[in-house]
């Protein structure tokens, strides 16, 4: 092929003879003549293969186009979307689900009478250590599964028989922050895609005007999470898949509403920016961030009309209102946190976190100090409203394909932590968390604990055998859900999980 080069020139403006320069560049040509449509060939052979990450692979063109468009599931789903109700601080899980008998028989016995192996998980209170400690609540048995729960759990003790319990989790992290990132992010270190950012990269959002993932933290000026928005982040998936954090108090979207008559004008102005972005993007295809960019700034553009829509919950009918717990000062907050999340799922978010609990301490499920007053409290914030979401899920019709999960970052210890009125310290060795709806065989129980609460004994389950099934769930197959950094694949389950199959219908 013969190319005047010197006809091109004299006829073209600098900007377009760049691009024609670049596109009509013998050795550009041949490469993307030879070996681009190689590629293709050879991405297509590996795909049929089944040896090309279906993520990276399908739906290329409307991923570019808009990072959260809707994904194909790598099988049929029991769960299109997720409410993960995070307990933070840790729970004890001999005071809340998992109650044990033994432990009140064996009260005020040493630890190390049934496991000579103990050691103080923390370290922090080693001159605080006591004996075992039974716990403070009454446990009865509730549904027809008879599952027994703690006094602290009237309302959501009704639900028991769509909730499947896991007593065996375990991780590997102590204190607060790398458990945090472990359970959301299945390492114990920051820097890496929390569970709803894989989530919405997987599967992307059924919703076009409100964020793929939301994020609400503790409204009573307990303060964010410890780890902070970390425990939300993207890590090195882009941008766009990041949660949107709703502030507890004041504007839950900060700038989201607009000035009225600004408003013909802004729309002016993004499709400028738009079809700027487009032609930068269009010289630089291999940097996701651009498309992610280009999408935040649509996105923040329909949330404005869409998301004051979502996020009135005053809309609502007064018995919705009550049965979530709204107006009752003890629970109000968090009632208001619940019919927002189902609000959000029922509009197409596909993933909304509500944390219980703050910094630290008295301020979360953290029950160094008067585990009695302290699991009192925070169950009496959330019994009512996790209750009032579950039925009121249920009655729309909605549960049977949102999944919800109730679970924290690790358990506590069986022994009481000394103080004028005793705690129980962090315990990684054994958690409870329960999951309903979405999949999910209601009324059953996987794994077990020692007999005393303190180790996860049988069926034991780590925090990525959950994210597996979490993600099952969704129609994904974790070792297939992939993204490419550093030159390795990386996914949330790292190089281990095994999905429970015993909790799914």
């Amino acid at each position: 092929m013969s190319i005047n080069r010197k006809h091109i020139t004299s006829e073209l403006p600098r900007t377009v003879l760049n691009r024609q320069q670049t596109v009509l560049d013998r050795r550009q040509a041949l490469a993307s003549a030879g070996c681009g449509f190689g590629m293709l060939g050879l991405a297509g052979l590996l795909h049929d293969q089944g040896l090309l990450s279906s993520t990276s692979a399908e739906d290329l063109g409307s991923r570019a186009l808009n990072p959260l468009a809707p994904q194909a599931t790598h099988f049929a789903p029991k769960a299109k979307r997720v409410i993960w109700i995070f307990v933070n601080g840790g729970p004890s899980q001999v005071d809340t689900w998992d109650y044990k008998p033994e432990l009140e028989r064996r009260n005020d016995k040493s630890i190390k009478e049934f496991a000579p192996e103990f050691t103080n998980t923390t370290g922090f209170f080693k001159d605080a250590v006591g004996n075992l400690m039974k716990s403070p609540f009454a446990f009865t048995p509730r549904g027809e599964c008879g599952k027994m729960v703690s006094e602290i759990f009237p309302k959501l003790g009704e639900h028991v028989d769509k909730m499947a319990f896991i007593h065996s989790g375990h991780t590997e992290s102590n204190n607060h922050s790398p458990a945090l990132f472990a359970m959301n992010c299945g390492l114990p270190r920051m820097g890496f895609p929390c569970v709803g950012s894989w989530v919405t990269y997987g599967l992307g959002s059924e919703s076009s005007d409100l964020p793929g993932f939301v994020v609400m933290s503790d409204p009573k000026g307990r303060g964010l999470p410890k780890g902070h928005a970390s425990n939300w982040s993207s890590g090195f998936l882009p941008g766009v898949f990041q949660g949107t954090h709703l502030s507890p108090t004041g504007a839950a979207i900060d700038n989201l509403q607009p000035v009225q008559p600004v408003v013909h004008a802004q729309r002016n102005q993004l499709d400028l920016l738009n079809r700027l972005n487009n032609l930068h993007q269009e010289e630089r295809a291999a940097e996701a961030e651009l498309s992610a960019r280009i999408e935040s700034f649509e996105l923040a553009y329909r949330m404005q009309s869409a998301a004051p829509e979502a996020l009135d919950i005053d809309s609502e009918p007064k018995h919705i209102q009550d049965l979530y717990g709204i107006g009752d000062d003890r629970c109000d907050h968090f009632a208001r946190q619940c019919l927002t999340a189902r609000r959000m799922v029922e509009r197409g978010v596909r993933m909304v976190q509500i944390y219980s609990g703050g910094m630290e301490n008295q301020r979360s499920w953290d029950g160094h100090n008067d585990i009695h007053g302290n699991h009192s409290q925070f169950a009496g914030e959330t019994d009512q409203p996790v209750a009032g979401l579950l039925a009121d899920l249920d009655q729309r019709g909605l549960l049977k394909d949102t999944l919800v999960i109730w679970c924290g970052e690790f358990g506590r210890l069986p022994v009481a932590q000394k103080a004028a009125k005793p705690g129980r310290d962090h315990n990684p060795h054994c958690f409870t968390a329960w999951l309903a709806g979405g999949g999910i065989k209601g009324g059953t129980t996987y794994g077990e604990s020692d007999e005393i609460g303190y180790k996860a004994a049988v069926d034991k389950v780590h925090v990525n055998d959950l994210h597996a099934t979490i993600l099952h769930l969704l129609g994904i197959n974790h070792t297939r859900l992939t993204y490419k950094y550093n030159g390795r694949r990386f996914r949330l389950t790292d190089v281990a999980g095994e999905v429970i199959e015993s909790i799914i219908a």
